[in-house]
């Protein structure tokens, strides 16, 4: 652990500061001379520079919350299950799995048509979903986000989100999948950003970053955002749900019975490492991931990364690979390899094992999974 400091409180780095981009260390100073941030800021190796706050921080603030700390993909997490299959049982192709998923969980910006889940699952959310629009009735003109929210659940989303087909060091089969709160989490999370935004503006507080700014426990929108997050949250919790179900539902017309052993975690830039908690941490497409138990690192406010983190932008990413280098290098996984995938490839990410090493004090890794398979959003 590398302890830094930029004028605030201390930070510590659970990487080399010479491997983290300027510009993420630059937010991470400004983060750490913020008036409302207490004790110290516990940083991931996967740390990369993000909206607001840096992706793999941990921030603890006193009597208020910084919105951009948490982000606009609220309750991002991870959910994996062990199945009681193992390699032998995997068809000679998997294609046909691949495509039995899509068709089964949407993914991009793609959704259901009508409610596929039970009423229970709604009828669940809905409610927090009313009270807290009444709260922000503007919320649903900000992201039109009125229907599509009850349509989504079971949806997968974009970006680094992903289901995946994995065999471990005993070629067990496992399934996992990342995902989070979709259009209604981000848009929850930008517009309480805005919210705390003009809230500092009112003070007259210059921050180093617009995006920077905080909600004080004294002011009701305090209690609004909370209330909103808590309920994001849950909503991310019944997706993957949703999403699993599917999965393996349509995984039983493929492959021989099965029994599932289910395990979750949720996070948003970091995962908790208590000790004895089972998490997950994925490495990019094609490379390993990893089921582990934290160790309870106080120092780390007991957390650790939640995956590899990038080391390119997409766009980077875009310029710098072609679908020849996809090709390469996701060989020997079931998975789309044209250009729409380019900014997801391994390349584009942080050396997973380096990563691992670096935070071998927080984690000790209980399971090592290579994907045969990968369905990208």
């Amino acid at each position: 652990m590398e302890i830094l400091n930029y004028g605030g409180v201390p930070i510590h780095l659970w990487t080399n500061a010479e491997s983290v981009e300027a510009q993420a260390l630059q937010q991470l100073g400004a983060i750490s001379r913020l008036p409302v941030v207490a004790d110290h800021i516990a940083v991931m190796p996967d740390v990369h520079l993000g909206k607001g706050a840096t992706v793999g921080s941990v921030i603890p603030t006193q009597s208020a919350i910084v919105p951009a700390s948490v982000g606009v993909d609220i309750g991002c997490g991870m959910c994996a299950v062990q199945l009681s299959l193992t390699a032998k049982d995997l068809p000679d192709h998997l294609k046909a799995i691949r495509t039995q998923i899509e068709r089964d969980v949407p993914v991009g910006q793609a959704m259901h048509e009508e409610h596929r889940y039970p009423a229970a699952l709604v009828s669940r959310l809905a409610p927090g979903f009313d009270a807290l629009v009444e709260r922000a009735p503007d919320l649903l003109a900000h992201r039109k986000v009125q229907n599509a929210w009850a349509l989504q659940v079971g949806t997968l989303g974009g970006g680094n989100h992903f289901i995946e087909l994995c065999l471990d060091e005993q070629d067990r089969v496992w399934v996992m999948l990342h995902s989070g709160s979709r259009g209604i989490g981000n848009a929850i999370g930008e517009y309480y950003i805005g919210k705390a935004r003009e809230y500092i503006e009112r003070l007259g507080y210059r921050l180093p970053d617009k995006d920077l700014a905080w909600l004080p426990e004294s002011e009701p929108l305090f209690q609004d955002y909370w209330n909103a997050l808590s309920w994001a949250q849950e909503y991310a919790a019944i997706n993957r749900q949703a999403m699993l179900d599917a999965v393996l539902k349509g995984l039983r017309q493929h492959l021989p019975p099965f029994q599932a052993t289910r395990l979750y975690v949720t996070r948003k830039g970091a995962i908790r490492a208590q000790v004895g908690d089972w998490g997950i941490i994925p490495g990019s497409m094609g490379t390993r991931s990893y089921i582990v138990r934290g160790k309870g690192n106080q120092d780390a406010y007991c957390s650790c990364s939640h995956g590899a983190g990038r080391v390119m932008s997409r766009g980077e990413a875009k310029r710098h690979f072609s679908e020849a280098d996809v090709e390469a290098q996701t060989a020997g996984v079931e998975c789309r390899k044209d250009a729409g995938v380019i900014d997801e490839i391994p390349g584009a990410y942080k050396d997973i094992d380096v990563v691992m090493a670096q935070q071998s004090d927080l984690v000790e890794i209980a399971h090592t999974l290579k994907q045969v398979l990968c369905v990208k959003g």
